[in-house]
């Protein structure tokens, strides 16, 4: 039997639908600052805790924003955003690029965005730990995982930020507020971090615009089960 408490967790996620057509109306304070609890909650690579989150609700800082949003829109519009992706027909590719546009052109009344952000901590070399690894893993082994080492962290990095970010996006379902992830931001990451004062040293994973939605919840569309899902192989 399903408890009520999993039947609703599972109808947040089965509605819970990119909302890029938002209100100019306000978010208050609380719960912008639930939907980051929220995210704190994820969990992160061995338990550092690294990330943090930049909050902005401020009209000015939007106002500067917003030019920078809309580069990198019409930057993707013009290259990839231009054929219409496989799990999609058309029409529901025209309605999808109809509301970037909306959010494209309405992006300085966006009520809230949220910067996921993550600062990777510095690990000492331990001569016995690596010896540790070549016995454990063969000299071969080994120099893989050299060759893949920029990969591994940054997998790291990401792991740690966006079941976080997951989090967020189901508690802003669940408080009746819209939000979509994006990550057009990368860019212009240094411009975007230079108007919000980011360190150089710290990576942004994502900018996620918030607020009430103009449009109504309903399921999202996905692929089929079976054509995703292997047993036991591939």
């Amino acid at each position: 039997m399903t408890s009520p408490v999993a039947a609703d967790l599972f109808d947040t996620m089965a509605t819970m639908r990119a909302m890029r057509r938002l209100s100019a109306e306000p978010v208050p304070d609380e719960l912008l600052e639930r939907l980051v609890q929220a995210a704190v909650y994820g969990p992160s690579a061995s338990n550092n805790q690294d990330y943090q989150y930049v909050l902005v609700t401020d009209r000015a800082v939007m106002a500067t924003l917003a030019p920078l949003w809309v580069r990198c829109v019409d930057a993707y519009m013009a290259s990839v955003g231009r054929a219409t992706p496989a799990a999609m027909d058309d029409a529901a590719y025209d309605r999808m690029r109809a509301a970037m546009e909306h959010q494209k052109n309405h992006f300085a009344d966006t009520p809230a965005l949220v910067i996921p952000c993550y600062r990777s901590p510095r690990v000492n070399a331990d001569l016995d730990g690596v010896r540790s690894m070549v016995s454990l893993l063969g000299t071969s082994g080994l120099g893989r995982l050299a060759a893949r080492g920029s990969r591994i962290s940054l997998l790291a990095e990401a792991s740690s930020v966006y079941p976080g970010v997951q989090n967020l996006l189901l508690a802003a379902r669940a408080l009746g507020l819209g939000a979509n992830l994006t990550i057009w931001h990368m860019m212009l990451e240094r411009e975007w971090k230079a108007a919000l004062g980011i360190p150089s040293d710290v990576h942004t994973f994502a900018v996620i615009p918030i607020g009430w939605p103009l449009e109504a919840f309903g399921p999202v569309r996905r692929r089929p089960l079976a054509d995703v899902l292997h047993r036991n192989h591939w």
